[in-house]
Formats: C-alpha cells, sequence, structure tokens
C-alpha cells in the first residue's frame, strides 16, 4: 500500500540575510543576491563550496552589490570553478566575467538548449532570460563526479524547468542543492519549448530517490524533509493534470480561459508565468492522448478528444 502524500506547504519564511555569507552546511556558504522579484522571491542564492580552494556555485546576476558581496566571501581564496545550476540569466549573468576575473572554469550541463524544437510560428516565451551565449570549459554529465577542496560532488541531470537543470549532491551528507527544480517557497515555472512537464516529473522521481535528505534551493531556504515535499511537489502536478482536464470538459478551450479556471483570483504579477504553466500542462496531457490541440495563427483551441479524456495511469499515486 502506498503511503499518503503529504500536504504542500510552501515556506515563505525564509529571511536570506541578503549580501551575508551563511554557513549552512561543512564547507558550504550561501550569500543571497539583492534580486529579489515574484519570480525569485527573496533573491538568487549563490554558494561557495570549501575552505581553501572553493567553488562557486550559480553566481547570480550582474549586481554590483552582489559582486562585492561574493568577492569579500572569497576572500583572495583561488576559485577553481564557476559551477551552474542551469542557464537562467537570475543564475548566471556575472558568471562569464566572474570566470576572467578569477581565473575560473566554467562548469556546466551544456549550453543552453530547448527541451523541444520550436513548432512553425512558436516562440520561446522566456528566451531573454536564458543565457544562450554561455560556453563551458568542462560539460558536467549527469553520474559523474567531482570534487572542489577535497569535498566529492555527485552530478544529477534534473532536466524539466529548462534542458540543461543540474541539481549537486554533497556526497555522504544529508545535503543537495536542487537549483530551480525544489524550491520553498513555491512550485517551479514549467515554460515550453524551454522546459518540460514530462522531463520535470521524470526528475522529481529521481531525486526523491537519491540519498539526500536536506535541499538547499537556489532560492528561498532549506527544505529540511526533501523527499516528502517533493513527493507533495509531484502529487500537486498531477492534480493541476486533473484541474486542466476538468476547466477543458467545462468549456474552456483557450490558453487563458482554462489558465483562469484553474488559477482563480491569481495576482496579475504571476499570471503570465501561470499560463505558461498551464501550456506545459497542456502539451503534456496532448502527448499522453488526454487533450487535443489545434495550433494556428489565431490562438490554440484546447479540447477533450472524442469520447473524453481517458485517466491518467497512476495519475493519484506517487
Amino acid at each position: 500500500m502506498a503511503s499518503p502524500v503529504p500536504p504542500l506547504v510552501f515556506d515563505t519564511s525564509f529571511d536570506p540575510q541578503t549580501g551575508r555569507p551563511i554557513l549552512v552546511a561543512p564547507g558550504l556558504t550561501r550569500i543571497t543576491a539583492p534580486n529579489a522579484s515574484p519570480y525569485t522571491f527573496t533573491g538568487t542564492n549563490s554558494f561557495l563550496l570549501g575552505y581553501e580552494t572553493l567553488g562557486l556555485i550559480d553566481p547570480g546576476p550582474d549586481d554590483p552589490a552582489h559582486l562585492d558581496a561574493l568577492r569579500a566571501a572569497i576572500g583572495g581564496r583561488r576559485v577553481e570553478a564557476i559551477i551552474l545550476t542551469h542557464t537562467h540569466r537570475d543564475h548566471c549573468a556575472s558568471a562569464a566575467a566572474l570566470a576572467a576575473e578569477l581565473g575560473a572554469a566554467l562548469w556546466f550541463g551544456g549550453r543552453h538548449r530547448l527541451s523541444r524544437p520550436l513548432r512553425r510560428f512558436e516562440t520561446d516565451p522566456i528566451s531573454g532570460s536564458s543565457a544562450r551565449e554561455l560556453v563551458p570549459d568542462v560539460v558536467l554529465a549527469d553520474g559523474e563526479s567531482f570534487q572542489i577542496d577535497g569535498i566529492p560532488v555527485s552530478v544529477h541531470a534534473t532536466p524539466g524547468h529548462c534542458a540543461n537543470h543540474l541539481a549537486f549532491g554533497l556526497t555522504g551528507t544529508e545535503f543537495l542543492l536542487t537549483g530551480d527544480h525544489i524550491m520553498g517557497w513555491n512550485s517551479t515555472l514549467v515554460s515550453v519549448p524551454d522546459g518540460s512537464m514530462a522531463d520535470y516529473l521524470a526528475s522529481l522521481d529521481k531525486v526523491i530517490a537519491l540519498p539526500f535528505q536536506r535541499y538547499l534551493p537556489a532560492h528561498g531556504g532549506p527544505i529540511a524533509d526533501g523527499p516528502n515535499y517533493a513527493r507533495a511537489l509531484k502529487a500537486h502536478r498531477l492534480e493541476r493534470n486533473e484541474q486542466v482536464l476538468a476547466a477543458v470538459g467545462r468549456g474552456a478551450h483557450s490558453l487563458g480561459a482554462i489558465t483562469g479556471a484553474v488559477y482563480r483570483n491569481i495576482a496579475p504579477t504571476v499570471r503570465r508565468a501561470a499560463q505558461m504553466t498551464v501550456t506545459a500542462h497542456v502539451e503534456y496531457l496532448e502527448a499522453l492522448g488526454q487533450l487535443t490541440v489545434k495550433r494556428g495563427l489565431l490562438g490554440t483551441r484546447v479540447s477533450l478528444p472524442k469520447g473524453g479524456a481517458r485517466p491518467i495511469a497512476g495519475g493519484s499515486s506517487v
């Protein structure tokens, strides 16, 4: 018998202590950037890994105050590598210039790429947020490991939020740096074709199975029981699938109408993100044969297939 899924509870109480170095694990220090927004919560968390020699994980925005805070925390120590969870600009806008300044190599999961090719007449709604120009000196691959100052780190590909997203486990500890894949303050934006709902759900399953308990996201505070929180996130997304199907069944046939039906009373500041995520759910359900989607220059029309939507295999279990 499957264990009951825990409730999904977001934690918005995080105090980032912006600009201050905060020790969060042995050999791991967090410095939060001053780029708070509806999409970044209290700002991007940068991490310094190591003692005498360092790895800088997600250096964040090209913000003078944040760069000064990073330099002060580095304190003249050698930075071996600038390591990225992914190539959205709130995580890496400063990466190339810092790499040159510090004499560090860029390590990440390959150049920014879409999760699938663009369709005819389609555009990527978050293309401006993606650093396609960044080229890694070292491409990190799923399942490999590296060391920074004797600290072993395992690499875990976690596509979904975007195609080159990685999580990093501190081997032999309870800590996993989850980037934007799992955050405690909110669920992750999945915007097609940059991201993929199918990949996101598969990556949740993958992370749940890893031997790490405590998650350290790139926005917001630590997640004490990471695997159970990830299970709750997955259940939330599966419930959204059912809500999308129900909305279409009740007559919502445009992406905007579905968004309005699923996300009632949503703040205008995040409505665009909600519609992007609905679009990802619609694409996922289309691939499963649960929805019929017709795309044209005048918009997208969504309907149930003839005979109605079939039950999604495993749709209520996590």
